[in-house]
């Protein structure tokens, strides 16, 4: 059993349009090298100087990974990560 990452739309065009692909590793900062070999490019549109980018949010199974110990938060088999971007605006 691998683990779920589910990749948000803006973010597909490196998954070739897949909406969750498998993953592996044992802390985040794993998975996404792994993904990065997978899906070219979708590292840099994580990271941005060894952390998480600001406006990117990461969980695993439904806990923020800056609650949990950031990119090093384990993961394992059967787990579930969903990357979202961050969302702001509104009416004034």
């Amino acid at each position: 059993m691998a683990i779920e990452v589910r990749i948000p739309t803006i973010l597909r065009t490196y998954t070739g349009g897949e909406r969750a692909v498998e993953g592996s590793g044992a802390t985040v900062t794993e998975l996404i090298d792994k993904l990065e070999v997978d899906h070219p490019g979708i590292q840099e549109r994580l990271l941005e100087n060894g952390e998480a980018r600001r406006f990117v949010n990461i969980y695993v199974n439904d806990e923020d990974i800056r609650f949990t110990g950031g990119l090093d938060t384990a993961v394992a088999d059967g787990d579930t990560v969903v990357i979202l971007p961050a969302v702001a605006g509104g009416a004034a």
